[in-house]
């Protein structure tokens, strides 16, 4: 008898597990992230164009603004922004009715009376993880500190890299206090498709990322999760200086804080 009920049980529960896996709606949408590097002491003339025309044009014309950033160090002088666009196609009609907008040729003609505000800009187009939490703008009671993380995967194991995230890292990132924000791949026609991973975490502090990093890397969970998958993959998941991190700050204006 017990044996029958411990059947119907995990039954019933493998039932349940399934049903919570339909209802997560798959996240279809075109996701870019933009750089922009101002010009030499024009960055805060862009933020101004950003807090006072854009981002409201932006969304005037269907497009969703997740957050503004700008690095912690920043010599370049850079911005980083995320949008979201219900497609790839949509991205091209939203952004080719804003260029035409006679509000945005007003702002952006008044903002460059003394000059250009951006010197060079560098966009991305991204789509969600099946293991990312839901992408929305959220903002916190305090301030956070945001870390954006790019991985190359070795060759021929981002599929590998990714069960490993899906199954073991972003929990164990979340046990050692760090907000899992976004996860991403590039769409098949951008440059490291098939290779990269992009994501965003988020930490109350740089000094509480690096505390949260050290006891995530010294949990024994972690060291066996990393061996069983770098010994199931004949070697190491990410290729030679493939971890890249930016420590960021959000703008005041920013969507996501």
């Amino acid at each position: 008898m017990n044996r029958i009920l411990l059947f119907f049980t995990l039954t019933w529960l493998v039932g349940i597990i399934a049903v919570v896996a339909a209802d997560k709606p798959e996240d279809t949408r075109c996701y870019e992230m933009r750089v922009y590097y101002a010009a030499p002491g024009k960055l805060d003339e862009l933020h101004a164009r950003f807090r006072n025309h854009t981002c409201k044009l932006f969304e005037k014309h269907g497009m969703v603004n997740l957050g503004y950033w700008v690095p912690l160090d920043n010599p370049d002088n850079k911005l980083v922004y995320i949008l979201a666009y219900p497609s790839r196609e949509a991205r091209e009609k939203s952004w080719k009715e804003f260029a035409a907008d006679s509000d945005w040729q007003a702002a952006h003609k008044a903002s460059e009376i003394n000059g250009k505000l951006v010197a060079k800009a560098e966009s991305v187009f991204m789509t969600a993880t099946d293991y990312s939490p839901a992408i929305k703008a959220t903002k916190a009671g305090e301030a956070r500190a945001f870390e954006l993380r790019t991985y190359t995967a070795a060759a021929g194991k981002l599929d590998a890299l990714d069960a490993r995230f899906r199954d073991h890292t972003i929990k164990l990132f979340g046990k050692h206090g760090m907000e899992n924000v976004a996860y991403w791949h590039l769409l098949p026609d951008q440059k490291g498709a098939g290779e990269t991973l992009i994501y965003l975490l988020a930490h109350k502090s740089k000094e509480a990322a690096d505390a949260s990093f050290k006891a995530f890397r010294d949990d024994p969970a972690w060291v066996a999760a990393r061996k069983s998958s770098e010994e199931n993959a004949g070697g190491s998941l990410t290729a030679p200086d493939g971890v890249k991190s930016v420590f960021m700050k959000p703008t005041d204006y920013s969507q996501t804080k």
